[in-house]
Formats: C-alpha cells, structure tokens, sequence
C-alpha cells in the first residue's frame, strides 16, 4: 500500500466529510463510490467491496463526531431525537455490521443501491404529507414510536453496507418523522454518530477494518466534515435539500450501473 494510495484517501475522505457536515450525511452515499471507483481510476491501488464498507464506516463515525460537533453550536441537534434515534440505530446497526461478514459482495451492494433509490422519492414529498400533527407538548418534540421504527430500519441496513445511513435518514426525519430541514441534518449527524459507534465495533470485533486506510480516510474527514458544516450554516433549506437530492440521485445511477454490469 503506497503513500500515494493513502494520500488519496485521505483526500477522498475530506471530500465525503464535507458533504457530510454540509448535508447531514455521514458521508457513505458520496464515500463508497469515491473509494470504490477512484483510486483504480486513478490507477493509484484498489479496495474491494467489503473493505470499502468497512473504511467508509470508520469515515463515518469520525465525520459524523466532527460535523455535530459544529451544527450544536449553531443550536441545529435536537437532543432528544439523537438519543432517542442514536440508541435505536446503533443496536440495530451492529446487527447489521455483524451480518455484513458473511453476505456476499453483491447483495451488500445492490442493499446500497436499493436504499440510495429510497431516498431520492422522500426528498421530493412534501414533509406535510407524512408528517403527524403539530405535538401538544411543544415545539421541538418528536414522535418516538416513529423515530425509533425509522432509525432501526435504517441502522441495520446501514450496517449491512458499512454505510452511516444518514444520506436515507435525512429524508425520513424530515417527511416521516416531521423534523425541520436544518434540524434534520445536524440531528442526523449526531445519531449517525450514536450508530456508527456501534457499526464500528461490530466491523472491528470481526476483523474487517484495514487500519492504515481507515485512519488515512479518518484524518481527512476531521476538516472536510467542519468546513462542511460552516457552508451549511449560509444556505437556505431549499439549497441544502436540492442538494442532497443531487448527490443521491448521482451515486444511484453509478451504483445501479455497478450492480447491472457485474
């Protein structure tokens, strides 16, 4: 493995992470294509699938610490939804990181494919079209019956791939569950934190994570995920969902054309 193979992912994982503090995606529907289809472009070395999964939940976790850390202090993490949503997705998503050892490469990638073309009709609804009623109780409140059924589906899946799942809980949050735009995306970063805490262990107690591009990919995601976060504060609601929508409906079309192809 080259300095050169580890630059480059340290830079790919910068490029994640700033989607990841910009959007509220942990990175993983941007990362598992970039290391996946990049470096052998590149002609600079190559990762198979489960080791992408494995690197790009490590990614994950580091963006994810690092871009909640920005939107809590610009008052955008609604605490009780992060907990409530972060212990749910990270049981199940240990589930799913243990599981992931022995499915097949395929079927992990066609469980990203399928919850990237999840995604993309969720953005599109309206948020009144899913959402229940104002709560009684206050602004700021959430439906936890809804919240954890989200977080957990998402979470095992999310294991599965090695993806964070914010790029699908993103969407939810804010058509199922009812959350503002803003608030979604710093909220999902802290329960992708919460979850990718637990994806990582499971990936790491069945020896699936390389070290040395795990931390290359980790220390590019520090400042990617900050600076991503900083952007996010400038725009409006409406930019940051066209964006996410954008970037969604790009690493579909690759990843459908991976799986079609093989």
């Amino acid at each position: 493995m080259t300095a050169l193979f580890l630059l480059t992912l340290a830079g790919l994982g910068a490029v994640g992470a700033f989607c990841a503090g910009l959007l509220g995606v942990g990175g993983a529907i941007v990362m598992i294509p970039l290391l996946l289809y990049v470096p052998p472009a590149l002609g600079v070395g190559a990762l198979d699938v489960r080791t992408v999964a494995a690197v790009t939940m490590v990614q994950v976790f580091v963006a994810a610490l690092a871009g909640v850390l920005a939107h809590r202090r610009y008052r955008a993490v609604n605490a009780e939804l992060a907990w409530t949503g972060g212990l749910a997705m990270a049981a199940a998503s240990f589930a799913g990181a243990a599981a992931s050892r022995v499915a097949p490469e395929r079927a992990l990638l066609v469980v990203f494919a399928l919850m990237v073309t999840a995604a993309a009709p969720l953005l599109l609804l309206p948020p009144a079209l899913l959402a229940p009623p104002p709560s009684p109780v206050g602004p700021g409140r959430v439906s936890r019956t809804r919240t954890v059924a989200v977080t957990a589906t998402v979470g095992f899946a999310a294991g599965l791939v090695g993806a964070g799942g914010a790029f699908l809980l993103v969407p939810l949050l804010i058509g199922v569950v009812g959350v503002p735009v803003r608030e979604a995306i710093g909220s999902s970063l802290a329960i992708t934190a919460l979850a990718a805490t637990s994806g990582v262990a499971g990936k790491l107690l069945t020896g699936q994570v390389p070290l040395a591009p795990a931390l290359a990919v980790a220390l590019g995601a520090i400042p990617g995920a900050q600076l991503g976060a900083a952007v996010s504060r400038r725009l409006g609601p409406a930019s940051l969902k066209l964006a996410l929508l954008a970037v969604v409906v790009a690493s579909g079309v690759r990843v459908w054309a991976d799986v079609l192809t093989r």
